[in-house]
Parts: C-alpha cells; structure tokens; sequence
C-alpha cells in the first residue's frame, strides 16, 4: 500500500477501506508517513468528508494507538460527559456530583482549558489541595468509595491524535468536522466508558459557530460512538454569551457551589440538569429524561448534590471546607466594576472574546505550557435581553493589577452591544442528536 495512492482516493471522494484506515493511523504512529503526506491527506478530508464508518474506524484506531483505560472493576454502567468548550461552562463542576449522588458512578477523565475556553482540571486545581492526578488504582477505589472521580488526561492518551492535531493546527484543517469528531471521540473511547453525553456547543463562543456545523459534528460524534457500541446521545445548547456569570476558574468553581445550593444562575442550573438526565437514561437508571430530570432536581434541592460534591473534594484531597465557606478559594486583589455609559437592552455579547479576555487576565492559556491564575477572571452580571441603565454595573473584573484590571474592564464594555430593543430570545437547548 502507497499513501499516494491512498490520499488519491480520498481527493477523488471514495471510502476507505478499513486497512487503508489501519495503514495511515499507523503511519502517523510510528512516523512511517511523512508530514507533507498527511497534510494532504488532511485536506482531502476536510473537502471530501468521511463516512460515519470511516470516521468510527479511524477514531477505534487511534483510541487504541496508547493508554486505554477499562473500567470494568467499576460497578454499573458508567457514562461520560463531554463539552465541545465553550465560555464560563462549568457544567461538570454540577453534574458530576449529582449524577453520583443518583448512584450512577462518575469516572472521568478531563483536559485543560486552550484559548478562550476554560478547562475542568484548570477549574478543580483552584481548590486548595485538590489532586488531579491519580494512580488508576486510586481512581478507582474513590469512585468505588464516593461514586465519583476525575483525572486529567495519562501523557500517552490517543498519541496518534497529538501528531495529526500538532499537523492540522499548521495546515488550515483544524475546522474538518470528520478529523474534529474522531479527534474527540478517540479519547472518549480510550477512556473506557459505556456511553457519552456530548454537549456540543453552538454560537460567538464555540468552536462551532452555525447550527448546521454543530449539528454535522453531532451527527458524526453520535454515530462514532454507537458504530463502536457505546450508548451515545448529543445535546446542542446555545453559547451567544456565557454559561452562568463567571468566567475563570475559582470564580466558576464558585458559582457551581451556588447552583448545587439552588442559588446559582438558570442557565446554567437547567442546561447541569438536561445533561445529568441524559446520563442517567443512559445508565439505566431511568427510562423518561423528564423523570430523571426531576429526580436530579430533588437531588439538588435537598442539598444531597452539594454534599456529593464536598465528599469528591475531600477524596481527591482538597479543602471540603469550600463548600460552606467559598471565600477559602482564591481571589484577584484587583476589582473593577464595569459600568454601562448608556441605557438599554443587552442586544449581544462578543463571548468569545470575553473568554480570550478571562485568558488574556491569566485564567487561560494561550499555548499548553502557560501557566494559569486560579484568582482571576470576570463576572458576567447582565444576560442577552437584559434592560441596562446608564451607569449601571454589567460586569466585575478579577485581575492581579489595577492597570489590568482596567485594562480589562475598558474590553469587556467594547464587548457588549446595547440596543433600544431585546433581542430575539434563543433558546438554551437547541436540539438533541439521539
């Protein structure tokens, strides 16, 4: 077999066979296929797409080209959830805990924040103590004990995916939905789960801008998982503005200990609450979404999730003391409030700029290797549709100096967009791929 030969037939629009598949994740395994080679065969992807076939072949291949983890000494069905990324989504800060306190057990493996999005272990290691790496076998024993765990991602995860994504980022074929969606569910499938929610995110602070992009990934994603057996649902939800209020990691940490005490904000309640019942009828615990809806709901408000969440702390070695006192947690010396020059309604929110924002301020990281402040970041207090007075305060931010935090201050008001008038009302949910 030539790769020639190969990236001639994905130019021309044909299907992989299942050995040319095994042939190139080899190739970019052990570096038998030289750059130039996979860039173009990356670009035919990007303009001739893959099957669902191809794209569940090439992401088992990968998954299985390093560490896979089996998870099988766990009891029950264990289901993942899974962000494409998006701005102040914290999601999983909620959901994990009420979901174990359902008694489905919670053993996840998550990444780091990259650009304008922020990332779960990043959020975690805000909390003073808090371990984020773990032997498998101390993984284990804590969701065996607590019914809940999460770890960042082993250095030899889908090594196969490093080398393509380290390729694509300097080829133009980052946006390829085929090389997205098995980019992702390889380390889905190589963390060993029964199954996967996946929120795909749509809107100024996503990767995926439109619907109809969202809506293709979803469809791969989804199909992905249920060619390699695992119970795959996707829920596509809006991010026009961010999750909640915060932005940045102790900050959203704060805030999903106010959700989980019913204090937090809707959205981010409601969107905590459609996925952690999708998991739920995914694991079996369930058959209707809106019953396990509302027994997550009964979780919340009887404080069984929030108390879940202080026992996951405790077991992963931080400070449950969090949980009743959030002042433990770091905070920026500089605040700035952010105060509107005019009246009117919130018309839009540049988000994603709002995360490179957040980033810029030190709670992001604009290569892998930057270091993150766990203390800053913004606040977020007015919401699309809001009416706004003049001189009225729309955000806070969090920095480690004055002259950034007014730095920053003067960016977030050149953000947003004020108008005479609200705009049309979007809906959080905007679809399920079942």
């Amino acid at each position: 077999m030539r790769m020639v030969d190969v990236i001639s037939r994905k130019r021309d629009g044909l299907e992989h066979t299942p050995e040319e598949i095994a042939y190139i994740v080899q190739g970019i395994v052990d570096g038998s296929i030289p750059d130039y080679q996979l860039a173009a065969w990356c670009m035919a992807v990007y303009f001739q797409g893959m099957t669902p076939r191809e794209a569940r072949d090439m992401a088992v291949r990968m998954a299985a080209t390093g560490d896979q983890v089996d998870l099988s000494p766990l009891p029950g069905v264990k289901i993942d959830k899974h962000s494409t990324g998006g701005v102040g989504d914290k999601t999983s800060l909620v959901v994990a805990p009420l979901v174990a306190a359902a008694g489905i057990p919670v053993c996840k493996m998550s990444g780091r924040g990259l650009g304008h999005t922020g990332g779960t272990i990043d959020k975690l290691e805000s909390i003073p103590g808090f371990r984020t790496e773990l032997t498998l076998d101390e993984l284990f024993a804590q969701v065996k004990k607590i019914g809940v765990g999460l770890v960042g991602q082993t250095g030899n995860l889908v090594p196969a995916d490093k080398r393509l994504y380290a390729l694509r980022d300097v080829t133009g074929t980052v946006a390829s939905i085929p090389l997205i969606a098995t980019s992702i569910m390889s380390k889905k499938l190589a963390g060993g789960a029964d199954g996967f929610v996946l929120d795909v995110k749509v809107g100024d602070g996503a990767f995926l801008k439109t619907k109809e992009e969202a809506e293709k990934l979803a469809e791969l994603m989804v199909a992905i998982g249920k060619n390699a057996d695992r119970k795959t649902v996707a829920v596509l939800s809006n991010m026009d503005q961010p999750l909640g209020k915060a932005v940045g990691n102790a900050l959203e940490v704060r805030e999903a200990i106010a959700t989980l005490r019913g204090e937090g904000p809707a959205d981010l309640e409601e969107l905590s609450l459609v996925l952690g019942a999708q998991m739920l009828v995914l694991a079996g615990a369930e058959k209707e979404v809106a019953v396990a809806k509302a027994k997550l709901q009964a979780l919340l408000d009887s404080g069984d999730g929030l108390r879940a969440f202080g026992r996951w702390i405790e077991g992963q070695g931080g400070d449950p003391r969090i949980v009743d006192d959030p002042e433990r947690l770091p905070l920026a010396a500089h605040v700035v409030g952010v105060k509107s020059p005019r009246s009117g309604y919130v018309a839009k929110w540049a988000t994603e700029t709002l995360g490179l924002i957040s980033m810029r301020l030190g709670a992001g990281r604009a290569r892998k290797e930057d270091p993150i402040d766990h203390s800053v970041g913004l606040v977020i207090e007015k919401k699309l549709g809001d009416w706004v007075e003049a001189g009225e305060e729309i955000a806070k931010v969090y920095a480690r100096t004055a002259a950034e935090a007014e730095n920053g201050a003067a960016e977030v008001l050149a953000a947003v967009q004020l108008a005479p008038t609200p705009p049309p009302k979007k809906p959080l949910v905007i679809g399920y791929i079942i």
